[in-house]
């Protein structure tokens, strides 16, 4: 009779020990996933349930454990309270960071790098125009030993304007920078953790992530992905920030644009220089003609001179926000789940 409770306890005991190291395992995976995602999010009401859905039944299906971390960059509409909801319904996974503002989708992507607790990080825009049933394609290029998984849109599915004006910004880009990368527009990327630490670490103001963390990668690799139109809501993105992304990676990663400039300068002053002497010479000759070309002349060396100053102007911008050190992004509020509430 001794040795059958002696039996029972000891069985007892073998179940409360494989209980316990069982939910240590599920606390240490929660706590510490294998892969981050981030997503940044700007007034997507409409495609938050959609994304989240798929999104969940992607990862929860692969065998990888994860996180999504959503950075809300001052959204206007719904957005803030769906996150919310999405936060209590799977706050085993979901964590949410909200800005006091809109800072922009780059500086979006940094807060979420910053607070990222996986080895491998996912990049993800809030669209939809990429498949969130895509990235265990990309987390197994990185299991086969890439760095960096960049995805490329094979076939685009934005208006003329997007995807000629992405062309031109990407050939820019490749002249003057030397960054090798087929499509720096496209959010669908995979990165291991020391690419996004770096990222981190950098102290610039205009932060490009695609472009710098290609920079800091060992082994990357171009990986072609699905690219469909937007279903729901309209594009965070005009003519005046595709321009501001063409100046912050011309000025950002090269001095290309000033040694240009100064060759400009050079040969215009060289031509400058003979056509003085021309015009002294049909002088002296007393050949004499209107002032229409003089002016010509000026306007051309003003328009270069006003090219030139708006070019110093912003690496000089660049350099006085270094200086003043102001902080990114401003964090209202984040929703996580404490390591004590995962045991």
């Amino acid at each position: 009779m001794k040795q059958e409770k002696v039996s029972v306890s000891l069985q007892k005991k073998k179940k409360s020990l494989a209980k316990g190291a069982s939910s240590r395992l599920k606390n240490d995976s929660a706590s510490n996933p294998q892969i981050s995602i981030v997503i940044p999010v700007f007034n997507e009401e409409e495609n938050i349930k959609t994304l989240s859905s798929r999104l969940l039944n992607t990862m929860d299906a692969d065998k990888r454990s994860y996180e999504v971390v959503f950075v809300d960059d001052g959204s206007s509409d719904k957005t803030p309270q769906m996150l919310r909801d999405l936060f209590k319904k799977r706050s085993d996974v979901i964590r949410v960071i909200s800005f006091n503002g809109n800072y922009g989708q780059y500086v979006a992507i940094l807060a979420g790098f910053e607070h990222v607790r996986g080895d491998v990080i996912v990049t993800l825009d809030a669209d939809l125009q990429n498949l969130p049933e895509e990235i265990p394609l990309l987390l197994d290029k990185i299991d086969e030993g890439y760095d960096l998984v960049g995805g490329y849109r094979k076939k685009r599915h934005d208006n003329w304007f997007r995807t000629y004006a992405s062309r031109v910004v990407n050939s820019i880009r490749a002249k003057t920078t030397g960054i090798q990368m087929r499509d720096h527009g496209c959010m669908l990327r995979a990165y291991k953790r020391y690419i996004i630490d770096q990222v981190v670490k950098t102290r610039e103001t205009s932060t490009f992530i695609t472009a710098l963390a290609q920079k800091f990668a060992g082994k990357s690799l171009d990986f072609p992905v699905t690219h469909e139109e937007r279903r729901a809501g309209d594009s965070k993105y005009n003519l005046y920030k595709l321009m501001r992304i063409t100046f912050d990676l011309m000025t950002g990663f090269s001095l290309a644009p000033l040694q240009a400039f100064t060759m400009v300068g050079m040969t215009i002053s060289a031509a400058s220089l003979i056509y003085f002497f021309v015009e002294v010479f049909k002088k002296v000759i007393g050949h004499h003609h209107g002032f229409g070309l003089h002016f010509a002349f000026v306007f051309l060396l003003l328009s270069v001179i006003i090219l030139g100053i708006g070019l110093l102007g912003e690496y000089l911008g660049r350099t006085y926000f270094a200086v003043c050190d102001h902080p990114k992004f401003v964090i209202k509020e984040i929703l996580e789940k404490e390591d004590k509430e995962l045991s």
